[in-house]
């Protein structure tokens, strides 16, 4: 079990760098886009930068850590608890 947790935890991280670099890229062609109309104020810059950014670390980055509980075996445990045989009581 151990040697899956480390296996996903760096392919986790793995798969996080890869995110940040794809961040990086789509903020770079949200500001060449931007420069193309003439909108490069401080402000759009700053703005671009963040919510590009962030969104695509937020959004992949969930998607990431959905499949490192897969991986890791989180999921596994939480489905056989829920699956316990039911006692006298309830």
């Amino acid at each position: 079990m151990s040697t899956d947790h480390s296996k996903a935890w760096s392919e986790f991280r793995r798969m996080m760098v890869w995110i940040a670099f794809a961040g990086v890229l789509m903020v770079i062609g949200a500001l060449w886009y931007l420069s193309i109309h003439d909108a490069l104020y401080p402000s759009a810059i700053v703005a671009t930068i963040g919510g590009v950014f962030l969104s695509t670390l937020l959004g992949c980055g969930l998607f990431a850590a959905a499949f490192f509980s897969d991986k890791s075996g989180h999921d596994d445990d939480v489905s056989n608890a829920a699956h316990h045989e039911p006692r006298d009581g309830d």
